[in-house]
Formats: C-alpha cells, structure tokens, sequence
C-alpha cells in the first residue's frame, strides 16, 4: 500500500497516510491543529529489498571490472596462439 505525504497549510505539519492507489484523497484533516492538508508531491524512494533472501552483491554494477575481465581473456586467447 502506498504512503501519500500532506503537508497542512496552516500550522506547516508534514505528516504520511497508509492509502490505497484508489481511496487516497487530496485533502486531509490534518492530526495537528484540524485544518486543511494537502497532498505533498514527492520523488518517491528508491526500491530497497531486504531481508535474508537478497544480497548486496545481486545488484553490484560491474564498473572497471569488464574492464580487467577482457585484458584477460584478451590475454589467453593470445597464450593458446
């Protein structure tokens, strides 16, 4: 379930709300003062995977190690020559 984040406009409390893709609102009460809150509008967050079953290295980028990994291949192919 996604989390929607208000903002109130007139006491400036930020606060979150469990809600479904279909019943959020754009307007709330908000739980400081009563009045209005709207609906903040964020860049979201990343996807974060955790628990026992994921691994850090799963999702590594190769970066300079494509690199070292075709020196060496070029490298054998010119031993077996």
């Amino acid at each position: 379930m996604p989390i929607y984040e208000y903002r109130c406009r007139k006491c400036g409390n930020v606060f979150e709300k469990f809600a479904s893709i279909s019943s959020y609102s754009r307007e709330v009460d908000c739980p400081a003062c009563g009045e209005v809150a709207e609906l903040k509008i964020s860049g979201g967050t990343g996807l974060i995977f955790k628990g026992s079953g994921f691994y850090i290295t799963d999702y590594k980028k190769n970066g300079n190690n494509s690199k070292e990994s075709k020196k060496k291949s070029q490298s054998s192919d010119n031993k077996s020559d």
